[in-house]
């Protein structure tokens, strides 16, 4: 079990603020203040930092403070295995940015509770860096995203490999056929939110032509891409998403690849979990579990 003064001290790092820590455990203040200290002391080195009147935490202060979240996830993993035990049942709390819970995983999970029908499923949909803050908060064990992420502080396997294409209705897309992403600039572009993974990979296109979207006529930001496909079809302007997003549409003939001649590009999803974790393994047997389905088709 972990020392109650390290829950003092992730209180602390959660609200960087010794009285709200107090209040969030139920503590006085100099309580919470004489924790840290004895952790201080028992490290030799200083957890945080005055930086004006905001407290931070300082380099040492990080280490520990991610060493310490691994620690509590560990700990309410191995209970929850533990008391698993006794009745036969598996749980797994998992991320999935959007583009791959709706288009790309599917199958996959779908195979493996055929496989494990007891297992318990918790998936959160969310973009890539909203992922990323709850697999350090020890809120999810894995997640499989399209975004980038610190590859220094997360184990990952490579999950998937998926083209990233223009769209729009078929029309248009016969229209620039052969076209350079210049040629399709006078066009309005419908776009994800910023820190979803797909506006990362068209951004950072662009920025490598010295472009970004606001050279596009006009930009739409939403934060849904079947609202998205449903502007396509009706041609009102053109996207720009995994192939895996618009396959069905494709088929059905009411969208269209647009064979951009210098859009040649294709992104790795990645499976992620911490690197620290005492659960690894257990990790990288779910993720072959998982790849086992996208291995038959």
């Amino acid at each position: 079990m972990q020392d109650f003064r390290m829950e003092t001290f992730l209180a602390v790092c959660k609200f960087m603020n010794f009285t709200k820590a107090a209040e969030y455990l139920k503590l006085t203040q100099p309580a919470v203040s004489q924790h840290i200290r004895f952790l201080s002391q028992s490290y030799g080195v200083e957890l945080f930092t005055m930086e004006g009147k905001r407290l931070q935490l300082t380099e040492a202060g990080k280490i520990l403070c991610q060493a310490a979240l691994n620690m509590k996830h560990d700990e309410q993993h191995m209970r929850e295995r533990m008391l698993q035990t006794k009745i036969g049942l598996t749980n797994y709390a998992f991320g999935a940015t959007l583009s791959v819970a709706e288009f790309m995983l599917v199958d996959d999970l779908r195979a493996f509770l055929r496989r494990h029908p007891q297992s318990h499923v918790r998936m959160r949909v969310g973009n890539t860096q909203e992922l990323l803050q709850l697999l350090g908060a020890s809120e999810l064990d894995f997640a499989i995203v399209e975004g980038a992420f610190p590859k220094d502080e997360y184990a990952f396997l490579p999950y998937k490999k998926e083209r990233f294409v223009a769209a729009a209705h078929p029309a248009k897309a016969k229209q620039y056929a052969g076209a350079s992403i210049n040629d399709v600039l006078q066009e309005t572009v419908f776009l994800r939110e910023p820190g979803s993974g797909t506006r990362e990979i068209l951004e950072a296109f662009l920025a490598e032509r010295s472009l970004s979207v606001k050279s596009f006529a006009n930009t739409v930001e939403l934060g849904n891409i079947g609202a998205i496909k449903y502007m396509l079809k009706d041609g009102l302007g053109i996207s720009f998403c995994y192939y895996a997003a618009i396959a069905q549409e494709e088929k059905r003939g009411e969208l269209a690849v647009i064979p951009v001649r210098d859009l040649q590009l294709s992104h790795e999803i990645n499976f992620i979990f911490r690197k620290s974790s005492i659960f690894q393994e257990d990790y990288r047997e779910i993720y072959r579990e998982l790849c086992r389905q996208g291995e038959s088709k």
